[in-house]
């Protein structure tokens, strides 16, 4: 069994670990070229290559905005075609729940002094707050988003085979997402 994270972009995070925690497969999906439809057909394939029929995929929900608004739209839903029709099990974490089950809430300060992460800044936060839970690093934002994708699909199959005591803000995230799929 594996679990697997999906972060769809224009350079789609993918990574797949096993029961053990240990990653298997992390890499970073461009398919081909930089034209529509053959990059977005290309990619999707190259994300279905590496799964496999077992797998317990977490996905990226829909971005909330997006200067290519299309293209994303087009990519999400070419790829949750393609698990439906392989039958594989898989989850959605809006973007908000990815940063929230690492402990990350897009803000900075102390109470009455706060500001908001600017991009960069929360990708960042994002990285180090999963190299400090998991020990897990990678240079690239997208392959760390979709280890945290790949971390929540296996804490939501642990939801439901064994009993597990998770930090409040991580068991909010999977019961959201429990809730959604229901």
């Amino acid at each position: 069994m594996r679990f697997v994270g999906i972060d769809p972009s224009t350079k789609t995070g993918f990574v797949a670990i096993d029961e053990n925690g240990q990653v298997l497969r992390a890499k970073e999906l461009t398919g081909v070229g930089d034209k529509d439809p053959k990059r977005m057909v290309t990619l999707i394939n190259e994300i279905v290559t590496h799964l496999q029929p077992e797998d317990i995929v977490c996905i990226e929900g829909f971005p909330f905005s997006t200067q290519r608004a299309m293209f994303a739209g087009g990519l999400h839903h070419g790829i949750r075609n393609e698990l439906f029709k392989r039958k594989l099990t898989y989850y959605e974490a809006a973007p908000n729940a990815v940063k929230k089950f690492v402990g990350v809430t897009g803000w900075t300060g102390e109470v009455g002094n706060k500001r908001r992460l600017k991009d960069k800044e929360k990708k960042k936060a994002v990285m180090a707050a999963v190299t400090d839970m998991y020990g897990f690093t990678s240079s690239s934002d997208n392959i760390v988003d979709a280890y945290i994708m790949a971390k929540i699909a296996e804490e939501i199959w642990m939801e439901k085979n064994v009993f597990r005591l998770l930090p409040n803000f991580q068991s909010e995230v999977i019961q959201s997402i429990l809730k959604g799929a229901s």
